[in-house]
């Protein structure tokens, strides 16, 4: 009897065009598109620092010249793109009763319940590439277990600035910090332009915030008093920044609930820039795939033993960046 996803539908091909192609339904920073995307082919990239920026070296064939190098002090380090692999099946009792001889539905029957493993997969992934670009905005790409993959501070020897709000002072200028805060990101910068700043904070600092008496008056004037009448922690303007209280958070895989922003404390980040953030994706190691431009996500599917089942293999293999960490200002409440 032929295995019905021997279909060249399902097809290692086939199936990476249908994952990719499938809804994210999980990544407020997804949402924001700070992170452009882009894919190399290598699983290796090797990253300079100089002039307060970091950027990734061109590859080149094997035997052609070098990029050109300047007499000027830099920094150069090599970082492997993080593995990311999630594997699921289907058992033949998930699609009992779907075939039938002759059937010209069969195959969209069959696809339909592979689409909804893959989406089930995919939404895993999605927010672990959440969870990783919020580790990029905070200059740390963090694993599921909350260990540290990079920091960019520390590899490059650079030190966040931090600002503290004192949201428990009631004589604390807020303005002030707010300023403090434009003041680094644009130096940062150094003449790069810019749309916004964007401040994702923690429940307890957003509330603090919108309730601090500095504060408290401008945001119950806000947009004529929209703050009383509408729910405002997708996004608060104070100051020049746009305060927004961000819930993120996700189970490890013993779990673990662990919130990506922690308590009483925020990320500001600039908004609109050319270069500043960017997610690389490597391909997969697939020998198919090798030497190809990576892909956001991979699947394949191979056939168990004696048919007993489907097994789904799905990856993704991402390193988000922030070129310029000095931009990434940390907000914390004492």
């Amino acid at each position: 009897m032929q295995n019905p996803f021997d279909n060249p539908a399902f097809s290692m091909a086939e199936m990476t065009k249908a994952i990719n192609i499938l809804p994210n339904r999980y990544g407020r920073i997804g949402q924001l598109n700070l992170f452009p995307e882009r894919g190399v082919r290598t699983r290796q990239i090797l990253v300079e620092y100089k002039a307060g920026r970091l950027s990734l070296l061109p590859s080149k064939p094997v035997g052609a010249d070098g990029s050109k190098h300047i007499n000027e002090k830099r920094q150069f380090r090599t970082f492997t793109v993080p593995h990311i692999p999630h594997d699921g099946d289907i058992m033949p009792d998930e699609y009992q009763g779907i075939r039938a001889f002759g059937s010209s539905s069969e195959l969209q029957q069959l696809s339909q319940l592979m689409n909804d493993k893959l989406q089930s997969m995919r939404n895993k992934h999605a927010i672990t590439l959440e969870h990783l670009r919020m580790g990029a905005v905070k200059g740390q790409v963090l694993d599921s277990d909350g260990s540290v993959i990079y920091d960019w501070f520390d590899e490059f020897k650079l030190k966040q600035h931090k600002v503290d709000f004192k949201l428990d002072d009631p004589k604390t200028e807020i303005l002030t910090k707010c300023l403090e805060v434009l003041d680094t990101i644009e130096e940062s910068l150094e003449g790069e332009f810019m749309t916004g700043i964007r401040a994702l904070v923690s429940r307890e600092f957003f509330h603090k915030l919108i309730t601090h008496p500095k504060v408290q008056s401008a945001y119950e004037r806000w947009r004529n008093g929209e703050a009383l009448r509408t729910d405002m922690r997708a996004g608060f303007d104070f100051g020049g920044i746009t305060f927004e209280q961000y819930l993120g958070q996700a189970s490890d895989i013993e779990g673990n609930v662990r919130r990506f922003i922690a308590k009483d404390e925020g990320h500001v980040f600039p908004l609109g820039t050319m270069d500043t953030f960017e997610t690389v994706f490597a391909p997969a190691d697939f020998l198919e795939t090798a030497n190809t431009i990576g892909q956001a996500l991979y699947s394949k599917q191979e056939t168990r033993k004696f048919n007993r089942g489907i097994d789904i293999h799905t990856q993704s293999n991402p390193l988000p960046i922030c070129y310029r960490p000095k931009v990434l200002i940390k907000l914390v409440t004492t």
